[in-house]
């Protein structure tokens, strides 16, 4: 099997659950603490071992590609004012991973996004993780997903299990247990079920190991669910040519491109921060414990 090297990151969403905010700002470069939204993505494939990342981008989204680009101004004032510190942390963002750029031209959903990346690809397996994602958790998720792939050898989306009345708001996968832990074996996938249409509980959450196949399915792919070509439908073509898992990861996941799940997401982040998490903490209990006005 060859080796999973390359992920796709799409960025190229409006960010429209987060307006105003997100009218001249990436929803991806919100920050969680003191690293934006797309940073603890990137750093999650970097974890994983992947060696080069795509973004699918779109008007707009030039912040994302400067971030992780090297700034020789900045560089230069930080020398001067013997800002080593900074100045190494920041030189270490620009040498994270290799980073190229796609631009998807139109708003056509996921999988068309995703399609966009195939050039790039070629015919290898690959990663992709969605910006709106985060997961907490010991070993990087995505690198759980290669060790599970490194033993079936086949597609894999990464699960939850969410509450029965929350279903329509997932992509869901129904399938069978195997005898590789949290791991089921994929019959049917129904994007955003209506109430009572399905009886899975397992969420597809956003990370997804790909084999290339995928490209001819997207591309033969008919406009679903909100008039967009839904990576869902594809995939679903794909666990009948090839066979698929789902996979439930260990971790805790936030949906940073909600407005709450955003909060949890910098809370948690916070408490667990080197410097700032114990006086963050001490600040929380400060707060719970006062009287509400």
């Amino acid at each position: 099997m060859k080796a999973i090297r390359k992920a796709v990151i799409p960025v190229a969403g409006l960010g429209t659950r987060f307006l105003p905010a997100t009218k001249a700002i990436p929803k991806e470069m919100l920050t969680i603490v003191d690293r934006p939204t797309i940073q603890y993505i990137v750093e999650e494939a970097v974890a994983s071992g992947i060696e080069q990342i795509v973004l699918v981008t779109s008007a707009g989204k030039s912040a994302i590609e400067n971030h992780f680009d090297y700034d020789f101004q900045l560089d230069t004032v930080l020398k001067d004012r013997k800002k080593e510190q900074l100045r190494e942390e920041l030189n270490n963002i620009s040498n994270l991973i290799d980073v190229i750029s796609v631009r998807q031209k139109e708003p056509l959903g996921l999988g068309h996004a995703i399609w966009m990346a195939r050039n790039v690809i070629g015919d290898e397996p690959f990663m992709v993780l969605l910006g709106d994602d985060l997961v907490m958790s010991k070993v990087a998720c995505c690198k759980q997903m290669i060790d599970l792939y490194n033993q079936v050898g086949e597609s894999i989306v990464a699960i939850q299990q969410v509450p029965m009345d929350q279903t329509h708001q997932y992509g869901i996968v129904e399938g069978a247990p195997t005898e590789h832990e949290r791991t089921f074996k994929v019959d049917r996938m129904v994007e955003k079920p209506a109430p009572g249409t399905s009886n899975s509980n397992l969420a597809i959450i956003g990370r997804y190991l790909l084999t290339p196949e995928i490209f001819d399915l997207l591309e033969k792919t008919t406009p679903g669910h909100g008039g967009e070509i839904q990576l869902t439908d594809a995939l679903l073509a794909l666990s009948n040519k090839q066979g698929m898992y789902a996979y439930e990861f260990v971790g805790k996941r936030y949906d940073a491109g909600d407005k709450l799940g955003y909060l949890k997401a910098i809370v948690d982040f916070a408490l667990r921060h080197n410097s700032l998490g114990a006086p963050f903490r001490e600040y929380l209990e400060t707060v719970l414990a006062a009287p509400r006005p």
